[in-house]
């Protein structure tokens, strides 16, 4: 199921700020109680097929410790993608609140 919701989940990361890659696997972990334990080798040729569709665009510039990271930014294009992931995630976790739960609400 994380792999349907993965450009959800880094795309609303990104919309909060720009953030590094190792920064945003701290924090999906964090956010999710570890549920979502990525690896470099997974969240980065997803960041790349992000930005090769032009969802979101990167630069290199200087972190806290003053070590050199390469940051990622949300575009124009990757926002107007969030909101429609955004509207698809809730029919979809809707839809199946009501199969498994009885009503939309089940869960909340």
């Amino acid at each position: 199921m994380i792999g349907g919701s993965t450009n959800l989940l880094v795309l609303t990361l990104l919309q909060e700020q720009d953030r590094y890659g190792y920064e945003m696997i701290k924090e999906l972990e964090s956010r999710s109680d570890r549920t979502f334990l990525f690896k470099e080798g997974t969240l980065y040729p997803v960041l790349h097929k992000l930005e090769n569709n032009g969802l979101v665009t990167s630069y290199m510039a200087k972190g806290e410790t003053g070590k050199e990271r390469k940051y990622y930014k949300i575009t124009g294009k990757g926002q107007k993608q969030l909101a429609e992931e955004k509207q698809t995630w809730e029919t979809f976790s809707v839809s199946v609140n009501k199969v498994i739960g009885g009503n939309a609400h089940a869960f909340s």
